[in-house]
């Protein structure tokens, strides 16, 4: 039995390949072990703290850590044995790959998942998550570039000409392409300052319309006509910008003419008669009516109130309601309208939520 293990193929003996199998499947079953057992107990004191970066640790690590850590100690058994030399160059390059495809993927992850944790937490958070997609893209680029580079100068590699080429060639592509990489910053700003967010009703210049789609270089724009508007980003950035979806009520300025001749105690009725008709709508908050000029056709009264509600219909149907409730009432009260048409006039005033 002694001599069988002392016998030698392809520069080993049997022994140093059982010592070499036996370290593998050592490793396995402590890997398996930290997996089921040391995880789960972290898994359990995770889930009792507050933040969740601990929990997305903790994900990722078994992903790809536990994968690093297998093909670590594959690495290590093989380096029991004698190899040949471009055996063991090729073993190298190998795990190399491997380590690096891992040790990125790893990095990747956890970025997108810390990135994830931390838009959920925002307004609309839900909404902001397609947006994550342009980052992400950008992200892979620098990873991977900045892991091939380490990994060829590891290999004995000069990247030094390379990173030179790269500087030189990204000069140029900067000037060649600066129209595309403003517009990926100005997706940077849109994406951290939010002007806007997919969902909001926002006009841009003389166009309106719900934005559908932040993208890396546009954003897409359902007008109220039905057409869709690609806007560069870098266009948005530098228009102004009207975001209806962050009006909270909108202020009302309401101007009502009445026929001179009309006996002096029905004008003093109509300041209350349209104060009670304003304030019956719960999403309404009246503010003033007075009996405000003398025209020349007519006598003129400003109503003022403001519609508590971002919703354009919505807005609409109570305004018309008044108008209707003021109609009836004044028609019951036999008070006439000026021959002149009564002329409504609106005034968003925007209170935004921070």
């Amino acid at each position: 039995m002694k001599d069988m293990l002392e016998l030698i193929y392809w520069d080993n003996t049997i022994r140093s390949y059982l010592i070499s199998l036996a370290f593998i499947v050592v490793g396995f079953c402590v890997l398996h072990l930290v997996k089921n057992y040391l995880l789960q107990r972290l898994r359990l004191i995770a889930s009792k703290t507050e933040s969740n970066l601990d929990d997305i640790a903790l994900q990722v690590l078994e992903k790809f850590g536990i994968p690093i850590l297998r093909i670590l100690v594959i690495y290590w058994a093989l380096e029991l044995l004698s190899l040949n030399s471009n055996i063991e160059k090729w073993l190298k390059i190998a795990y190399g790959v491997v380590t690096l495809y891992f040790l990125i993927s790893f990095s990747l992850t956890l970025a997108r998942k810390v990135l994830e944790a931390q838009v959920l937490k925002l307004e609309n958070g839900e909404t902001k998550l397609k947006q994550i997609g342009g980052i992400m893209i950008v992200l892979k680029i620098l990873v991977w570039s900045a892991g091939l580079l380490m990994f060829f100068s590891n290999l004995g590699y000069n990247v030094t000409t390379v990173l030179t080429g790269l500087g030189i060639g990204g000069i140029a592509i900067a000037l060649a392409a600066q129209n595309i990489l403003g517009d990926l910053f100005n997706y940077f700003v849109i994406f951290f300052d939010r002007p806007f967010e997919v969902g909001d009703f926002i006009t841009v210049d003389d166009k309106k319309g719900t934005v559908e789609n932040i993208g890396i270089k546009t954003t897409r724009i359902r007008s109220i006509t039905g057409e869709q508007l690609i806007i560069a980003n870098s266009n948005l950035t530098g228009s102004r910008i009207h975001n209806f979806k962050r009006l909270e009520s909108r202020r009302v300025v309401f101007n009502i003419g009445v026929v001179y001749g009309l006996p002096l105690d029905k004008l003093k009725m109509i300041p209350e008669m349209i104060k009670s008709i304003v304030q019956k709508s719960e999403l309404v908050r009246f503010d003033r009516v007075h009996f405000a000029t003398y025209g020349n056709f007519s006598l003129n009264y400003e109503v003022v109130f403001f519609v508590d509600t971002p919703e354009y219909n919505t807005y609409m149907d109570i305004v018309q309601q008044i108008n209707f409730d003021i109609y009836e009432q004044f028609a019951a009260a036999k008070i006439d309208f000026a021959s002149s048409t009564p002329t409504l006039i609106v005034e968003s005033t925007k209170f935004i939520k921070k």
